[in-house]
């Protein structure tokens, strides 16, 4: 069990950036794997990134890729999602999510899916205006 508080969202225009911040607490922070999900109005929850504690291996989305950058500070025991050259297709609900790392490395399109993650976040509002 592992309880994530997301922060940092807010309102921006194209162009610009934020930084969200995803907080850990209840187990060991090194033994989850972490990732960031969004959901606009309307859609579906999707994969944003996520970073591998065994390998500090990360993964994007294609839409996001050389824009955002997810990182970690395990002292803190937080995760981070930065992003850069915001778009309006970009506004969304933000959450972080948390799974159990896997025994064996599963592949890459395991960390993608939603249903494999079972802590999630509250969830920060991200909007962008044109």
């Amino acid at each position: 069990q592992v309880q994530l508080v997301e922060s940092g969202g807010g309102l921006v225009q194209a162009g610009g950036s934020l930084r969200l911040s995803c907080a850990a607490s209840g187990r060991t922070f090194s033994n989850y794997d972490l990732a960031w999900f969004r959901q606009a109005p309307g859609k579906e929850r999707e994969f944003v990134a996520a970073i591998v504690w065994i390998s500090d291996m990360t993964y994007y989305a294609d839409s996001v890729k050389g824009r955002f950058t997810v990182s970690r500070d395990n002292a803190k025991a937080t995760v981070y999602l930065q992003m850069n050259s915001l778009k309006p297709e970009d506004t969304a609900v933000y959450y972080c999510a948390a799974m159990d790392r896997p025994p064996v490395y599963p592949g890459s399109s395991y960390y993608k899916s939603k249903f494999v993650y079972k802590s999630w976040g509250q969830g920060t509002q991200v909007t962008v205006s044109a």
